[in-house]
């Protein structure tokens, strides 16, 4: 049974999805019963922002026309075959998001060292101008874009991404938001009603897609997206955890950022460098959990500082994280890690000290902080 929330059936039994494209085509077409949820609080604002296609299906799978993050290969709206609807249920309820907060002084640092680098990128010819953006969800996700619609330097942008947050719209207000193309539309009441009341201009802003294209690995790598997404914890070798508090307890999952982090033209992975007040160091020894192993990490970004890991062997990306991104209470017990991995370790191509990778975790689970 599929349950799906649209804003509009038509007579001929097609539907506009609402805020969220998602996985709702494949569900409405596999399902052998529906049931419809109509919210009728948006009206026909959401009638123009979907593009509702999915991939072919392999072998031999032709690639989906997609060459800019404006560009749109199917229909607004999704035919249904009407004999699986059981009901209709009418409502008018506002999506339960967190409205968007300002930006602390530790985000904002991690936003502004993003966007300095990026410009130093294509100033040195490396990185080609006007390739779209993809960000993740969270507070330093915001402050990046924050700080994009409030640098002087930056003309319009567009954005790839998965889900398209309400700190997207300062970059729209500014006019300098190109397009942004995402699978979900995230935005708390007061700016649903904003959204609802500047529909017909915004949502030529606005493109939703399905998941399966939305984060496609074919389309990130044919736009050269440029990906920044949020770490829970990073090691000094270069892997990150996105998901679970000391390998085990669910923060989150791990959402499309696999995706964007694997293919796409430069990668960031930005977190403030403590947490809990000081107790927590989000650079370790060795991630408690891997997300995202360090084949498919680029860069890392703290408030601390930027450590480029690109092309650098596991001893220089130890010690340029633990420079660059470490806040400076936790540098000397990991250079110490460092420095006895290296001579007890197994082997030195990744020379990790199995008796010893986890030594800050359970300090943490034990005292309350990883500090010694």
């Amino acid at each position: 049974m599929a349950i799906v929330e649209v804003s509009a059936i038509l007579p001929d039994g097609r539907v506009c999805l609402s805020t969220s494209g998602g996985n709702s085509v494949a569900y409405l077409q596999m399902a052998s019963r529906i049931i419809l949820e109509l919210n009728g609080r948006f009206g026909d604002a959401c009638v123009g922002v979907h593009d509702c296609a999915l991939p072919e299906q392999p072998p031999c799978a032709k690639p989906m026309a997609i060459y800019s993050a404006s560009d749109r290969v199917g229909s607004d709206f999704v035919q249904i075959d009407v004999s699986k609807v059981v009901a209709i249920v009418e409502q008018s309820l506002f999506d339960e998001v967190t409205p968007f907060v300002q930006p602390d002084d530790v985000s904002r640092s991690i936003g502004e060292r993003i966007l300095d680098f990026i410009r130093y990128e294509e100033s040195k010819g490396r990185l080609p101008k006007g390739l779209p953006y993809q960000s993740g969800v969270g507070k330093v996700a915001n402050a990046v874009l924050s700080a994009m619609s409030e640098d002087d330097r930056l003309e319009r942008i567009d954005l790839y991404t998965e889900v398209i947050q309400e700190a997207v719209l300062p970059l729209l207000k500014k006019g300098k938001l190109g397009v942004a193309s995402g699978t979900a539309l995230t935005l708390s009441e007061t700016v649903q009603k904003e959204f609802i009341a500047n529909a017909e201009e915004w949502k030529k802003h606005l493109i939703l897609r399905q998941q399966e294209v939305s984060n496609s690995p074919d389309v990130i790598r044919r736009l050269g997206v440029v990906s920044m997404n949020t770490a829970l914890e990073m090691d000094i070798f270069g892997n990150v955890n996105s998901s679970l508090v000391c390998g085990s307890a669910m923060m989150n999952g791990i959402g499309g950022s696999a995706d964007f982090a694997r293919n796409c033209a430069l990668g960031f992975f930005m977190t403030p460098s403590m947490a809990k007040d000081g107790a927590i160091s989000s650079v370790v020894p060795y991630v408690s959990h891997v997300d995202h192993p360090d084949h498919d990490t680029m860069i890392f970004v703290t408030e601390q500082g930027l450590a480029d890991l690109r092309g650098l062997p596991a001893e220089e990306r130890a010690r340029l994280i633990i420079k660059n991104c470490a806040h400076p209470d936790f540098r000397e017990p990991l250079t110490d890690f460092l420095e006895y991995s290296l001579k007890h370790a197994k082997g030195v191509h990744m020379p990790v000290a199995l008796s010893r990778a986890f030594e800050m975790h359970t300090r943490f689970m034990e005292t309350g902080s990883m500090g010694v």
